[in-house]
């Protein structure tokens, strides 16, 4: 599980990076003032990028054909491998849905909002996760009444 989530925030970092321009929102600016809006969009789009050319890769690396390695071990560590290959990227095909649940709620003026409590989710949350739906605090109380009803 920690690889997939490090693969995650390395896709992340690599979208980050490929944003045009050198701007990134501050809190000495207006809370989801336009300027960080298109910021966040511009993100949200160069993630997904990277998600889907990645997911591209590993089709093509699939369609070259079975795995035919002679020694058995050595099969099922193909397999294996590919195993988790195929499990990240169904994770992020779901992670492209949340990328574009985001990007309506920009275009309807809800992103940057906690869908609980209807403040602020904070510019650091955002950057960090950029399809945050809750603040921490929200999102805390949320994992905590789930995991009281799994325990249940």
């Amino acid at each position: 599980m920690a690889g997939v989530l490090s693969d995650e925030i390395d896709v992340l970092a690599k979208a980050r990076r490929l944003v045009p321009g050198d701007y990134v929102p501050s809190d000495d600016e207006p809370y989801m003032n336009e300027q960080q809006q298109d910021y966040f969009r511009r993100l949200l789009l160069e993630w997904k990028k990277s998600i889907l050319s990645a997911a591209s890769n590993t089709l093509s690396a699939l369609q070259e054909g079975p795995i035919r390695e002679p020694d058995l071990n050595d099969r099922a560590s193909s397999e294996t491998d590919w195993g988790i290959e195929l499990r990240t990227r169904d994770r992020q095909r779901k992670l492209i849905a949340k990328i574009d649940s985001a990007m309506r709620r920009i275009d309807e003026g809800e992103y940057g909002y906690c869908e609980v409590t209807g403040e602020p989710i904070g510019l650091g949350r955002l950057i960090a996760r950029p399809i945050a739906t809750m603040t921490v605090e929200a999102q805390q109380a949320h994992e905590r009444r789930e995991k009281v009803s799994r325990d249940n």
